[in-house]
C-alpha cells in the first residue's frame, strides 16, 4: 500500500492561465495547455521542438482490486514522463513571451502604438515572463521529487523481491563480534532493506544444483594424447579422449590402490595407471590388469559431451537433459583467447562479483577501469523475470545463465572510455564469457572465453594469448585480494548481502534462483536456459 500511495502522491495537478495576449488553445492527449503564441494562426518555429504527447492520456490499468509493486513503478515512471512534458510546455512559453517582447520592441510595430500602450504590454509581458520562470522553477523542483521517489519505488520492488526468500534482517545479530552489528553503522534514510542472508561456513553443495551439464574444459586443451583433471563439487574426475576420438570424464581414482590416473598417460584411448599399468576405457572399464588374472572391475563414469569447442560433463543423479545450451559468441565475433584457471574461492562469491559491474572504478584502478569516472548513480535494466539487461550508464550488456555461466558483451567507443553509448551504438565490441564450476566449498574453476568483432589478426601474433591471460590474471587479482577477504569473514559469521542496493539486482536475483533450487520449488523464478 505504501507504494501505491507513493505512485498516487506523484499525481502533479496543472495549473494554466490564459494570457492577457492572444492565445492558441492546443490539446495534448485529455489535458488543454495554453501558451502564448503571439498572433493566433502564425507558425511557430519552436512548435515542433515541444510538441511532445501528454504522456497522461497513457493510464496504467490495474489488474486486480489494488495496483502491485510493479504496477506502481510503472505510474511513478509515466509521472516522471508527465515531468519532462511540464517542463517543456514551461519552457516553450518562456521563449514565446521573449518573441512576444521582441515584437513589441520592433521600430515598426512603435509607429503603430503610443508610448503608453507600449508601456503596458511590456509591463504585462513583464508578469508573464516572471510567472513563466517561477513555474520553470516549479517544473524543476517536481522532477526533483518525482526522480527521488522513483528510485524510492525501485527499492519497494526490489524489496518485494527479497521478502519472498529473505529469512534474515539487517537487525539480526551475527556470530562473530568483530563482524557484528553494531560495528556496523549504516545509515539509512528510509526503513532498513531486507537482506539475503549468506553468512556461515561454506556448506556442501546442495543435491539439485548438480543436475546440470557444466562446460569443464576447452576443446582445445584435449588432445588424443592428454587428460584433463578437475574438481567437480569435491570429486576428483579426469577427462580423456576414448579410441574413436570422443570424450569421456571418469573418477581420477584407480580401482586398486586408490592413484590419481591423470598422472599416468593415455593409451590407445585407454587411461593407464601410472601405480601399476591397469587401464580403464571412457566409460570406466578396467581392460587391462598387466600381471595379474583379469577381474571385472570398473571406476565411476559419468556423461560426457562435446559441443562448440567446449567439453561438458553431467554430475547430477537425474537423467540429463537433452539438450546443451550454445554458449558461442554472437555472429561476427573471433575467439582470441580461452584461459583456464583454479581460484581460492567459492563459485557463488566468484559469481556475485563477476555479475556486479558498480565496483570497477574503484577496484580495477590498475587495469581496464583505469581512469574511469565515477557515476553518480549506476543501474543494472532488466526485464521483472529476467536474468539478463544492461548496465547504465555503461554500454554492457549482461546475462546470467544457469547454473554457471555469466556472459556480457562491452561496446568499445573509444579506447579506455566506456561511458556515453548504448552497446549497439558502438562499432566495435569485446565479448566474454565466464564459466564459474564449483570444484569444492572454497575453490573454482574458471573458464575463460574472450572474442572480438574487430581486429582478427591479433589472433596470429605471437604470443598474444599469453598476453590475453596476463591481463586477465592482474585483473582477477584485483578482485580476488576482496573476494577471498569476503568469504573469510563469511565463515566467521558475516553476511555477504547484508545491505543490496540498486546495482546488486543481477547478484540478488541470481542468489533468489539458486535459493530456489536448493529449496526444491518447482517453477524456478525468472526466465532461465537451463
Amino acid at each position: 500500500m505504501n507504494a501505491i500511495a507513493t505512485a498516487s502522491a506523484l499525481s502533479l495537478p496543472i495549473f494554466c492561465r490564459t494570457s492577457k495576449l492572444d492565445t492558441k488553445r492546443v490539446f495534448k492527449g485529455k489535458f488543454g495547455v495554453f501558451a502564448v503564441f503571439g498572433e493566433a494562426d502564425k507558425k511557430n518555429t519552436w512548435g515542433a521542438i515541444f510538441d511532445v504527447e501528454d504522456p497522461r492520456s497513457r493510464v496504467v490499468q490495474s489488474k486486480g482490486k489494488v495496483f502491485d509493486a510493479f504496477q506502481a513503478l510503472e505510474v511513478a515512471r509515466q509521472d516522471i514522463q508527465y515531468c519532462d512534458w511540464r517542463a517543456r510546455q514551461d519552457v516553450l512559453t518562456i521563449m514565446l513571451l521573449h518573441e512576444k517582447v521582441v515584437e513589441v520592441l520592433n521600430p515598426l510595430a512603435r509607429e503603430f502604438k503610443s508610448i503608453g500602450t507600449m508601456k503596458k504590454d511590456l509591463a504585462g509581458l513583464q508578469d508573464e515572463l516572471a510567472e513563466a520562470h517561477r513555474q520553470v522553477h516549479i517544473s524543476e523542483a517536481r522532477v526533483s521529487t518525482a526522480l527521488d521517489k522513483l528510485a524510492y519505488m525501485e527499492e519497494l520492488v526490489n524489496d518485494k523481491l527479497l521478502q519472498d526468500r529473505s529469512t534474515a534482517a539487517i537487525a539480526e545479530p551475527l556470530s562473530s563480534p568483530s563482524t557484528s552489528e553494531k560495528s556496523v553503522h549504516t545509515e539509512r534514510r528510509r526503513k532498513p532493506r531486507k537482506s539475503l542472508n549468506v553468512s556461515g561456513p561454506v556448506q556442501s553443495y546442495h543435491p539439485n544444483l548438480k543436475n546440470f551439464w557444466y562446460p569443464v574444459a576447452f576443446s582445445t586443451d584435449l588432445k588424443d594424447d592428454t587428460m584433463v583433471p578437475m574438481e567437480c563439487f569435491e570429486e576428483p574426475w579426469v577427462i580423456f579422449r576414448g579410441k574413436d576420438g570422443k570424450p569421456g570424464c571418469v573418477q581420477n581414482t584407480c580401482a586398486h590402490r586408490a592413484c590419481p590416473l591423470h598422472l599416468g598417460s593415455v593409451n590407445e584411448g585407454r587411461i593407464q595407471c601410472p601405480y601399476h599399468g591397469w587401464e580403464y576405457t571412457t566409460d570406466g572399464k578396467c581392460e587391462k590388469m598387466p600381471s595379474t588374472r583379469m577381474l571385472n572391475v570398473k571406476i565411476k563414469s559419468i556423461p560426457c559431451f562435446e559441443k562448440e569447442g567446449m567439453i561438458w560433463i553431467w554430475p547430477g543423479n537425474e537423467p540429463p537433459t537433452a539438450t546443451i545450451p550454445s554458449l558461442l559468441p554472437p555472429s561476427g565475433f573471433v575467439v582470441h583467447a580461452e584461459i583456464v584457471m583454479e581460484l581460492p574461492v567459492e563459485h557463488g562469491l566468484l559469481l556475485d562479483n563477476l555479475l556486479d559491474l558498480a565496483h570497477a572504478p574503484f577496484t580495477h584502478t590498475s587495469t581496464f577501469a583505469k581512469g574511469w569516472s565515477v557515476p553518480s548513480f549506476v543501474n543494472f535494466l532488466t526485464p521483472a523475470s529476467g536474468l539478463q539487461g544492461y548496465w547504465d550508464p555503461y554500454p554492457i550488456d549482461m546475462e546470467f545463465r544457469p547454473p554457471c555461466m555469466v556472459l556480457s558483451t562491452i561496446g568499445i567507443s573509444k579506447p579506455g572510455k566506456l561511458e556515453g553509448q548504448s552497446t549497439k551504438e558502438c562499432e566495435t565490441h569485446l565479448h566474454q564469457l565466464h564459466v564459474c564450476l564449483p570444484s569444492s566449498k572454497d575453490k573454482t574453476r574458471l573458464l575463460y572465453r574472450m572474442s572480438l568483432d574487430f581486429a582478427p589478426l591479433l589472433k596470429h601474433i605471437p604470443f598474444m594469448e599469453h598476453l590475453w591471460r596476463h591481463f586477465a590474471a592482474q585483473v582477477l587479482n584485483e578482485d580476488l585480494r576482496l573476494v577471498v577477504g569476503q568469504q573469510e569473514r563469511m565463515n566467521n559469521g558475516a553476511n555477504v548481502w547484508n545491505v543490496p542496493v540498486t546495482y546488486d539486482k543481477l547478484g540478488v536475483r541470481y542468489r533468489l534462483w539458486r535459493d530456489a533450487l536448493e529449496k526444491g520449488d518447482k517453477q524456478l523464478p525468472f526466465n532461465t536456459h537451463s
